[in-house]
């Protein structure tokens, strides 16, 4: 993968990796194959979810490029099978680091943002049993990398009885350094395959 960093970066120039990741992805994006991977993405989310039938599902509002798990969840009337759940991310303070909940979701348009600026809900907290979770870069081990807000990898570490589905184009599988704080996904979706460590 000519465009990713060759010289196993740093912990701290983890900043390459995300920037690679993203034009890589940005590219494929526009290709005709994109179009067709979020169809099979779906089906193989699909097909494993019909064998873990969860009674809630954490969802995430998509950003460009990410698989769109709200449109896909509405697509196949999910909220008339299982509770629906949208994050809501609030920012560091002086009194703490940054932190997501997830909130009850019925559906409906988001009538508000999270301190990021991100789609959100106002219904309770809820704790869903299955989470989905976007993946800008994927490894083998079914670790992620995301943006470096690292929202999801402390909301997992609190809660490890949830089983959380990474979703990732095959294109972003990359060996990126695993830190001490990120946190393995149960397992990994792509459009070609399930990788389950």
């Amino acid at each position: 993968m000519s465009d990713f960093p060759t010289d196993n970066p740093r912990p701290h120039e983890r900043s390459e990796w995300r920037r690679a990741l993203l034009a890589r992805r940005r590219d494929w994006w526009a290709s005709a194959e994109a179009r067709l991977a979020a169809d099979r993405l779906g089906e193989q989310l699909s097909g494993l979810l019909r064998q873990l039938e969860p009674l809630s599902l954490g969802l995430y509002w998509p950003l460009e490029g990410e698989f769109n798990a709200v449109a896909w969840a509405r697509a196949h009337k999910l909220g008339e099978q299982m509770q629906l759940a949208l994050p809501f991310a609030r920012k560091a303070t002086d009194q703490g680091p940054a932190q997501m909940e997830f909130r009850r979701w019925d559906g409906a348009e988001p009538a508000l943002k999270d301190e990021c600026g991100i789609p959100s809900c106002s219904g309770p907290t809820l704790v869903p049993e299955v989470l989905l979770v976007p993946c800008l870069g994927y490894t083998r081990e079914a670790f992620r990398m995301g943006y470096g807000g690292g929202y999801f990898d402390r909301w997992i570490e609190a809660h490890p009885g949830v089983t959380t589905l990474g979703l990732a184009w095959s294109c972003c599988e990359a060996p990126f350094e695993v830190l001490p704080h990120d946190q393995a996904l149960t397992i990994v979706l792509t459009e070609r395959e399930i990788i389950a460590p």
